[in-house]
C-alpha cells in the first residue's frame, strides 16, 4: 500500500492485504481452543492432528496461529509445508530440508531410515520434539500420506517421534476414508472442521480487521452490514469485497466508505460481486 493511500485513512497497513501481522488474525474461540488442545495434547504425545474447510474459511489462519505459539516453546522444533509435493521423492527431499537431514531421493528406504534414525537420536540425546504442519494435504499423494505415517512412530510404536497436523478442504477428508488410508485416520486424535460463517461473525472479523488497522471508522455501519449479508459465509469474498471498494474509494479520495460507494461499484459492472472460492459450498 502507498503512502497516499496510508495517509488518506490514516492506516498503519493495508486491512484486506495478504500479508498481515500477527495482530491483525482475527482467531474465533473455535481456533484458541484448538491451539490449546495442539499445544497441551498434541505436542506432548505426538500423532496426527486435522483441520478441515473450505476455501475462505480460516484454515491458513488457524495453522500459522498454531505455528507462532508452537515457535514459543523450547525444545520444539517447527517445519511447515505450503504445498507438499506428490512425489515421494520430492516429498522426502523436502522433509529433509525442513529438519536439517541429507535424504537421497534415489533410495526411499535409505531416507526414510536415516531419517527416522536421526529423529530417534536427537530425541533421545536432547529431548527434541518434532512438529510437521501442511497446508493444502489434500495435494499429497496416498504413498505420502501412508509414509508419513510410518514416519511418525519407531520400535513399535512405542515412542512417536513426530506431530503432524495435516491441514487442508473436504476432498482431504474423502481421501483418509480410502481403505489405503485408514490406518492413518485412526491416529487422528485432534480434529477441527470450518463452517461457514455467520454474519454476525463475519461482521467480528471485519471489525477487528479495521481496529487492528487503525481505522475503525472506516466503513458506515451500513455497508459493514451489507458485505456481511453477501459474502457466503466466507472470509476470503468479504476481504475481496472490502479491498476492491477500498481501491476504489482511493482513486476518487473518497474518506469514508459507504454503502453508496458499494452499489455504485456493482452497478457499474451490471451488479457483479465478488465470486466465491471455487471448493466453497
Amino acid at each position: 500500500m502507498n503512502r497516499k493511500l496510508l495517509s488518506l485513512y490514516g492506516l498503519k497497513w493495508n486491512p484486506f492485504g495478504p500479508e498481515l501481522p500477527s495482530e491483525a488474525l482475527h482467531l474465533s474461540p473455535e481456533i484458541e481452543r484448538f491451539g490449546w488442545r495442539v499445544e497441551q495434547a498434541l505436542v506432548r504425545d505426538g500423532g496426527f492432528a486435522l483441520i478441515v474447510g473450505d476455501s475462505g474459511l480460516g484454515k491458513s489462519v488457524a495453522l500459522r496461529s498454531i505455528a507462532q505459539r508452537l515457535e514459543r516453546i523450547t525444545n520444539l522444533r517447527v517445519g511447515a509445508i505450503a504445498h507438499p509435493q506428490s512425489n515421494l521423492g520430492d516429498f522426502y527431499l523436502e522433509l529433509g530440508e525442513l529438519f536439517g537431514l541429507a535424504l537421497k531421493v534415489g533410495s526411499r528406504w535409505n531416507g526414510f531410515k536415516s531419517l527416522r534414525e536421526r529423529w530417534i537420536a536427537h530425541i533421545e540425546s536432547s529431548s527434541m520434539r518434532a512438529v510437521l504442519l501442511i497446508d493444502e494435504a489434500q495435494e499429497m499423494s496416498i504413498a505420502a500420506l501412508n509414509e508419513l505415517r510410518l514416519m511418525i512412530s519407531a520400535r513399535f510404536d512405542s515412542k512417536l517421534l513426530l506431530s503432524v497436523i495435516l491441514c487442508g478442504d473436504r476432498r482431504l477428508l474423502e481421501k483418509l476414508q480410502r481403505e489405503e488410508l485408514l490406518p492413518l485416520g485412526s491416529r487422528i486424535r485432534l480434529r477441527m472442521v470450518l463452517e461457514p460463517l455467520t454474519p454476525d461473525q463475519l461482521r467480528e472479523r471485519l471489525d477487528h480487521l479495521l481496529d487492528s488497522a487503525g481505522a475503525p471508522q472506516l466503513m458506515t455501519p451500513e455497508l459493514k452490514s451489507i458485505l456481511c449479508n453477501h459474502a457466503h459465509g466466507n472470509s476470503r469474498v468479504l476481504v475481496n469485497f472490502a479491498s476492491e471498494l477500498l481501491a476504489h474509494a482511493a482513486q476518487q479520495e473518497i474518506t469514508t466508505l459507504d454503502e453508496k460507494l458499494y452499489f455504485d461499484l456493482y452497478q457499474e459492472r451490471g451488479g457483479k460481486t465478488p465470486a466465491k472460492p471455487k471448493n466453497a459450498r
